[in-house]
């Protein structure tokens, strides 16, 4: 069963569901059955080359070490 996200027009809340084929989604706070399905939104690659020196970046401007393996931090500490 997939799970899909849903607004509710009558309490104006998202929700995601989990839902079988032809099943009508209600909603879980006011019990509408006036749901929009939304369109969901496309995630990014998980690991680029971009998003990796991003994130590095930003931890080193942090002043932390965390998106470094034990190998790069032992040789960023050392220079």
């Amino acid at each position: 069963m997939p799970l899909f996200d849903f607004h509710c027009e009558v309490c104006d809340r998202t929700y995601e569901l989990l839902l079988r084929g032809g099943t009508d989604p209600v909603c879980p706070h006011c019990g509408s059955t006036n749901m929009t399905k939304l369109i969901p939104a496309i995630s990014p690659a998980a690991r680029t080359p971009g998003m990796v020196q991003r994130a590095r970046q930003q931890a080193n401007r942090e002043g932390h070490f965390s998106n470094f393996n034990a190998a790069e931090r032992k040789r960023i500490l050392k220079t």
